[in-house]
């Protein structure tokens, strides 16, 4: 699939918040959910995740961030994906916008992307927004959620900080004050946040959600998958809940969390309507 296939149902626009413009992909109508993508981008596997938001009513917006946009990660076999991964991640690691190593701070994009989700409430309408993050951004729908217009963020493989250390794996690429500020949230009963991982991945790994369990409580809907249940066509380890490593057919797994995630964003956003 090429790139004009991969997201020939989606509108593009641009949002500068700033000083900082970049492009945003949109599709269907309805209260807004931020769909931020994994390395190394918007792959036709997000977009298709982001039709499925849009399926239920919902106005999927995705903001390009990296990468090259409907790219295929697949695309040119195995031997293709490692140098597709590595293109956009070490420029990512050395950007002053995204924090990989530290703990206790949150991603200056960050602030960008809570502008963008203000931006599309008021454009969509609607009780409020939800996020998802993915992989290198899945942090990112948490730290959004010091803004009480984000009510359902969704954490899918939540792999920064990346866990070198036993004090990086306990952590969440999150600044004390935000996670502060979502834990307050949560004990209020103002917000449920939703994480997705499959117990091998060395990435997401466990004692982040533990970590999260400890601070957000029972407010924290962890969802840990065998990773016998990700999708065996995937190249690459089990990693990918929503996207790469989902099955998307009734009684699997994989898309029973997919449609855990669908039906927070039904009844949140366009129920309550």
């Amino acid at each position: 699939m090429d790139t004009a296939a991969a997201l020939a149902n989606f509108e593009t626009d641009t949002f500068t918040h700033d000083g900082k413009e970049r492009t945003i992909f949109r599709t269907g109508t309805g209260p807004a959910v931020i769909v931020i993508a994994e390395i190394p981008g918007i792959t036709p596997k997000v977009a298709a995740f982001a039709e499925q938001v849009a399926g239920i009513g919902c106005t999927a917006v995705l903001p390009h961030l990296f990468g090259v946009p409907g790219e295929d990660l697949n695309k040119g076999g195995p031997l293709a994906i490692l140098p597709k991964l590595s293109r956009v991640f070490v420029p990512l690691c050395v950007s002053r916008e995204f924090v990989a190593f530290a703990t206790g701070r949150t991603s200056p994009v960050v602030g960008w992307l809570r502008a963008l989700a203000a931006h599309e409430h008021e454009r969509c309408g609607g009780p409020g927004v939800g996020a998802v993050g993915m992989c290198f951004t899945g942090g990112y729908a948490l730290a959004m959620a010091t803004d009480p217009r984000l009510l359902v963020p969704v954490l899918s493989q939540p792999s920064l900080p990346l866990p070198i250390t036993p004090g990086h794996r306990r952590a969440v690429d999150c600044s004390a004050d935000d996670l502060d500020a979502v834990a307050g949230r949560c004990a209020a009963g103002d917000l449920e946040v939703i994480g997705l991982r499959f117990k091998g991945d060395k990435l997401a790994v466990g004692e982040r959600f533990e970590l999260l369990r400890e601070r957000l409580g029972d407010a924290f809907i962890a969802v840990e998958l065998e990773d016998a249940d990700a999708n065996p066509a995937a190249v690459m380890p089990p990693h990918s809940v929503l996207t790469e490593h989902l099955i998307d057919e009734p009684g699997q797994p994989t898309y029973d969390a997919l449609h855990l995630v669908l039906d927070h964003f039904r009844r949140k956003l366009v129920e309550a309507d």
